[in-house]
Formats: structure tokens, sequence, C-alpha cells
């Protein structure tokens, strides 16, 4: 795949990522990044392809050396009211305007961008071909992941230190079991089918 640049005359470039668009459960977390030209981050990729520790690690070379980063988010209420896709262009646009440093062009991973007055691009896989993306990737990761630690304590039973999540057979089991948690996304089939609600009995 082609390396991708920003147009010429770019002074201040953001990067956008999710993470959590999947998972049965939780809040869609979004982080979007200003780094400095020189910032000499070694190892930036997409999240997905690091180990754990190296995400971890990353994270606070990141937060260190970033002109700024901030984090949006899209609640479980918000995800079954509007669905996902909307919930998510919402929380990369929370992430934009909470930046300290605000971005003349803004790179985001994927093929849509949110509705907003940025300038910018979707850019397919690029959490994997544009740095500043891999590090807005990074964070997301790393900090959803750690509230999915937290969420397995409030909530145990259900694997999310494991699973973050996502629908695993584990997860699904103790679904079945248990009934869905408050943190549950009830608009998503598995939960829903577990409630026994129609789609129109959300709300």
């Amino acid at each position: 795949m082609k390396p991708w640049h920003p147009p010429r005359g770019i002074r201040c470039l953001a990067g956008v990522d999710e993470v959590g668009r999947g998972p049965l459960a939780w809040d869609v977390v979004t982080a979007a990044v200003v780094l400095p030209t020189d910032h000499g981050i070694e190892g930036l990729a997409d999240s997905k392809s690091l180990s754990e520790q190296q995400r971890e690690n990353l994270c606070k070379d990141i937060m260190s050396r970033a002109q700024c980063w901030c984090i949006g988010r899209a609640t479980v209420a918000e995800i079954d009211r509007f669905n996902i896709l909307q919930a998510t262009l919402m929380a990369m646009r929370r992430a934009v305007i909470g930046l300290k440093i605000q971005p003349d062009y803004v790179a985001v991973d994927g093929n849509r961008l949110p509705q907003w007055e940025y300038k910018g691009e979707a850019v397919i896989k690029g959490d994997g071909r544009v740095q500043v993306i891999s590090a807005a990737s990074i964070i997301a990761k790393v900090v959803r992941d750690a509230e999915m630690k937290e969420m397995d304590d409030k909530y145990p039973g259900y694997g999310f230190a494991k699973n973050k999540g996502y629908g695993t057979a584990q997860h699904i089991e103790a679904l079945r079991r248990m009934g869905p948690s408050p943190i549950h996304r009830r608009s998503f089939a598995p939960v829903r089918n577990e409630l026994k609600l129609e789609q129109s009995d959300l709300f």
C-alpha cells in the first residue's frame, strides 16, 4: 500500500483512531494526537500488531512527547441511541475538539470522516501507514483496555479483562448465564436477544 503524506503546507497534523466498535460492552474510545515532526518515537505501528507491553511502553512515550493528545468517547447509552457508527464519529469529534492545539488538518483511520469544520482525510489502514494515527491507535487501545480491567472488577464473570468486551465464546456463555450487565450494549444482537427486546423497545 502506498505511503500517505499530508498535503503540502500543513503546519499542525492530528491523527485520530478508535477502539471498541465491535465489543458487546462499554464505551467506544477514540484518541486524537499531535506529534512534533522530530518526535523520535521508535516502533509506532497499528496497536493490534503490538504486544500489550509494547503498547504500554509506547503509550507512555507518546503521551510524554506529543505536542498534545486527547481522549474522546461515546457512552453505551449513546451507542444504543445513535448506532455504533454515529457514536464513533461523535467520539472522534470530541477527541479533536479537546486538543489544546487545534490542527489545520486531521488524518482519520478508516474510510469515513466525522461531520466537522476541520480539513482532513480518511486513510484506509491508516493506523499502520501514518505515524500520528498509529500513536492515536495505541493511546486509545491502552486507555480502553485499562478501563475494561476496571469493569472486570466491577462486573465479574464476563471476562472483561481478557476479552475487552468482545463476543468470545466465554463472554456469550456468561451473558446467557448471568444476563447483561449495566455496561452491555442493548442494541447489539447478542445482548438484545438475551433481554428479549425488539429494536423498537430500546427507547
